[in-house]
C-alpha cells in the first residue's frame, strides 16, 4: 500500500519531468535553424559587400529572422550582457542566467556546454550560450576597422558588444513558451 501511495504521489512529478525534458528537446531543436539562418545571412553579406554589409544585414535582417523562427507557441531570440542592439536587452531571468554563464565560463566550463531550462511564471524558459567565433571578431573583437567602428557607432550609439576574444561568451539564444495554451 505504501508503494502504491508513493507512486501515486510521485506520478505528477515524473510526468512533469518528462514534459520538461520534451520542452527542452523542442527548444534545442529550434536553435540550429535559427543560428544557421543568422550565420548564412552574415556570410552572404560579407561575401557580397564585406564586413560593413554584414553590419547592415545584422541590423536589418536579424529581428525578422528571430520572428520567422518564433513559431507559436515559441518565442525565439538572442540576448547578451554586453549589448549591441538595445532591443535584445535581457529580462531579469535572462540577466541572472547570463551572469551565471559568465561565472561558469570564467571558471573554465566550455561556453558551448552552458544552457539552462526552467519554468518561470507559467512559462518554459530555455537559454543556450553563444561563444564568440573567429568570424565574429571583425565586428565584435578588439581590432575593428575604423570604418566599421564609425558604422557601428552610427547605428548603435550605446554599443557594448566589442572587445571579445574567440571562444568568449558572446551572449545566448533565449526561448520561451507558455505552459498553458
Amino acid at each position: 500500500m505504501r508503494l502504491f501511495t508513493t507512486l501515486l504521489c510521485c506520478a505528477p512529478l515524473l510526468t512533469q519531468a518528462a514534459d520538461l525534458a520534451q520542452l527542452r528537446g523542442e527548444a534545442e531543436a529550434l536553435i540550429p535553424p535559427f543560428q544557421q539562418q543568422l550565420l548564412a545571412s552574415v556570410q552572404t553579406a560579407v561575401a557580397t559587400g564585406g564586413p560593413a554589409q554584414a553590419v547592415e544585414a545584422c541590423r536589418q535582417l536579424a529581428p525578422g529572422i528571430a520572428q520567422q523562427h518564433s513559431v507559436a507557441p515559441w518565442k525565439v531570440g538572442r540576448t547578451a550582457l554586453r549589448l549591441r542592439n538595445p532591443d535584445n536587452r535581457p529580462d531579469a531571468w535572462e540577466q541572472a542566467v547570463l551572469e551565471d554563464f559568465q561565472r561558469r565560463s570564467q571558471a573554465g566550463e566550455a561556453v558551448a556546454s552552458l544552457n539552462r531550462a526552467e519554468v518561470v511564471d507559467g512559462e518554459f524558459r530555455y537559454m543556450r550560450a553563444i561563444a564568440t567565433g573567429e568570424p565574429c571578431l571583425a565586428c565584435h573583437g578588439s581590432a575593428i576597422k575604423p570604418e566599421l567602428v564609425q558604422l557601428l557607432d552610427r547605428h548603435y550609439p550605446q554599443d557594448q558588444a566589442r572587445g571579445f576574444a574567440a571562444g568568449e561568451l558572446r551572449g545566448a539564444f533565449t526561448l520561451r513558451r507558455p505552459l498553458e495554451l
